[in-house]
């Protein structure tokens, strides 16, 4: 078989193009991804510990699985999460993470199948290194029209951005909030300071009328 040519769909999919310091709506297409959900606080959570080392495993699985033979290769997406509380002040003021309800998400190309993804499960499962596969899921995020931004720095810093976005950008354009807060980290946050983290911050919304 031809070597495969690697997709890398940050690069092939606007809705993961983001600008610091503004807020732009975009529109975002159905995308399928492996999900986990959870609560908790995810500095402290065994649960989100678990979430993560489960998620990895498989992503990565599946995608050497594409490679070799589906012919088809793609870079492993980054982390992503959707946030939420009973009282979403949590996020932006009060931060409290012991009240947050999450399902963390890796993105996977359409083309990987319920089938595959089973195959992959098994696969982790025989090494005993991913504690959440029973609850893994493959799963479609339906966003549509939604409104982000890049933030640089830490994500405990992220509170008064999401507070500007939520009660100033998003009514001042006649827009309302639809669906869950969501997360894409850009960068690995064992490897990278914290004042140099990038988080698309993303909100999911509809027309206000």
């Amino acid at each position: 078989m031809d070597q495969a040519i690697k997709v890398d769909f940050k690069r092939r999919i606007q809705s993961y193009k983001a600008v610091s310091g503004a807020f732009t709506q975009v529109r975002v297409p159905d995308l399928q991804f492996l999900m986990l959900d959870g609560h908790g606080d995810p500095n402290s959570s065994q649960a989100y510990k678990d979430a993560l080392a489960t998620l990895y495993p498989v992503a990565y699985k599946l995608k050497f699985f594409s490679k070799q033979k589906l012919g088809r290769d793609y870079s492993v997406m980054p982390l992503e999460g959707l946030w939420w509380a009973d009282d979403m002040e949590s996020f932006t003021s009060s931060r409290d993470k012991s009240q947050w309800d999450w399902t963390m998400m890796i993105m996977a190309p359409d083309w990987i199948t319920q089938e595959h993804v089973d195959a992959a499960r098994t696969a982790v499962a025989a090494k005993g290194e991913a504690p959440m596969l029973e609850q893994l899921k493959l799963d479609t995020l339906k966003e549509g029209l939604s409104v982000q931004t890049l933030h640089i720095g830490p994500y405990d810093a992220e509170g008064p951005v999401l507070e500007e976005m939520h009660q100033g950008y998003i009514p001042e354009h006649s827009l309302r909030m639809t669906g869950r807060h969501h997360e894409i980290y850009l960068s690995d946050a064992r490897r990278t300071p914290p004042e140099k983290l990038k988080t698309i911050l993303r909100q999911p919304v509809s027309q206000d009328r």
